[in-house]
């Protein structure tokens, strides 16, 4: 201690003497002459460069566990709680197990085509199981609740949305889904599902005079813009699946129709809703509506024969679509809730959704991969970060109606189990996987660019 005493002077004095010292070097001004200030680090808020496969592969890997741990092909006894594997006599108390989405959803349909989607691009089987073990299920046990429903008529039915829709968004999305995954199931079994959906779709969906589909709500003959992918893509499965012309000519007269109503081409974006009674009507340009609307018009062309007179019309505006919705791109990445109104809240399931279409539009060569890539990377880098490490999807807008006023839009909620963001997603993940492959990213001047590989 006296040591210490002896020499803190002597340290003080160094330390000041040297403070001096520095104090006195001249300090090197950064500047345009000194300094390459293009080379700068910007502070993105996602990442700002192509995604490698492994980091994709990760995403799709995470939200495959996540949703294979949480929804089940199983029967549950109501009362007990025991799994049950028996349909012989009629149990009322049956349902389907419960988990943390419902396997009969539209929402779902986009799930099931999602995860076929990734078993293709990554060549994993597991996404393809997911699909077909869930709609082998609910095949197999439909002619069970058939009956179920034909005698206790009042009872609570848990496949009552398969086998009595009273709406295209209780059929068109789960049915397309069907259709894709047809070869994978038994046929005999899931072909009834299909023709019973498709047989709503075509014949006891409420329409226009002219044949547009349409809804009573929130007021006489509404049209939602969200039918456009509730419908199309089915007919055009169909369409597809059976070469009857009827289906394929349904999904095109819709497209056409809904787009003269709800398309604006001063700024290529649709409007929610159209409403027969309305002289003007407000447009609101609710974000997941027009990712439904793209997602109809990409599966439209999906399945639409190469020589069908109405492709190159429909290519244009698919290609219209897509210049609109790029040009309200955020910073971040992501699309705001109303794509037009840049204070409202930026969603998750559209910018998944526009990932996709844009990143499939590309890889079909419909739109130019130099202009969009870029644009297509940021949005999957932005969706991302919304997958948590459990594989749960994070800023998802809930299920909507329709309103006239924009405040309705501005606060719908967000939440980790709507529904609408896990197919999206992984559309999303495994349509980039496929882009990366087929084309380098690189940066040029801390700019992302595009080439063919």
């Amino acid at each position: 201690m006296k040591f210490l005493k002896l020499q803190l002077p002597c340290v003080v004095l160094l330390c000041f003497e040297l403070s001096t010292v520095f104090a006195q070097q001249p300090t090197v001004k950064m500047n345009d002459s000194n300094t390459p200030l293009h080379a700068l680090q910007p502070n993105y808020p996602v990442t700002y460069n192509a995604p490698s496969k492994e980091s994709i592969e990760l995403v799709l890997n995470s939200v495959y566990t996540y949703l294979d741990a949480h929804t089940f092909a199983s029967l549950q006894n109501k009362k007990t709680g025991a799994i049950s594997t028996s349909l012989q006599a009629i149990d009322t108390n049956l349902i389907l197990q419960p988990g943390d989405f419902r396997l009969t959803s539209y929402e779902w349909g986009v799930t099931y085509a999602g995860m076929l989607k990734a078993g293709q691009a990554t060549g994993d089987n597991k996404f393809t199981d997911y699909t077909t073990k869930r709609l082998s299920f609910l095949a197999n046990i439909a002619p069970y609740f058939k009956e179920q429903l034909k005698q206790y008529p009042q009872v609570n039915n848990p496949l009552k949305q398969l086998l009595d829709p009273h709406a295209l968004d209780d059929a068109g999305a789960v049915c397309a889904s069907m259709i894709k995954a047809l070869p994978l199931l038994n046929s005999k079994e899931a072909t009834p599902v299909i023709n019973n959906y498709i047989d709503f779709i075509s014949n006891k969906e409420y329409r226009l005079a002219d044949g547009t589909m349409a809804r009573n709500r929130p007021l006489k003959n509404t049209i939602w813009l969200d039918d456009m992918f509730m419908s199309i893509p089915a007919l055009a499965q169909m369409g597809k699946l059976t070469g009857e012309k009827k289906y394929t000519d349904d999904a095109v007269k819709q497209i056409f129709q809904f787009s003269s109503r709800m398309f604006n081409p001063s700024i290529n974006l649709y409007m929610h809703g159209w409403v027969e009674s309305m002289d003007t009507h407000p447009e609101f340009r609710w974000a997941r509506a027009n990712g439904w609307a793209l997602l109809a018009t990409v599966e439209l062309l999906d399945a639409l024969p190469e020589n069908h007179p109405s492709r190159k019309h429909i290519i244009t505006l698919l290609q219209a679509h897509i210049k609109g919705i790029t040009s309200f791109q955020s910073g971040s990445g992501f699309w705001h809730q109303l794509l037009d109104r840049q204070d409202s809240y930026l969603e998750t399931s559209a910018t998944a959704i526009y990932a996709y279409c844009m990143a499939h539009a590309i890889n079909k060569g419909w739109i130019n991969p130099k202009t969009y890539g870029p644009a297509v990377l940021l949005a999957w880098n932005a969706v991302a970060t919304k997958v948590t490490a459990t594989g749960q999807v994070e800023g998802t807008c809930v299920g909507t109606g329709m309103a006239f006023d924009p405040a309705f839009y501005y606060y719908r909620p967000t939440n980790i189990y709507a529904a609408h963001g896990y197919g999206p997603v992984l559309l999303a993940g495994a349509e980039v996987l496929d882009l990366i492959k087929n084309y380098h990213y690189y940066l040029n001047d801390s700019a992302l660019q595009l080439e063919e590989k």
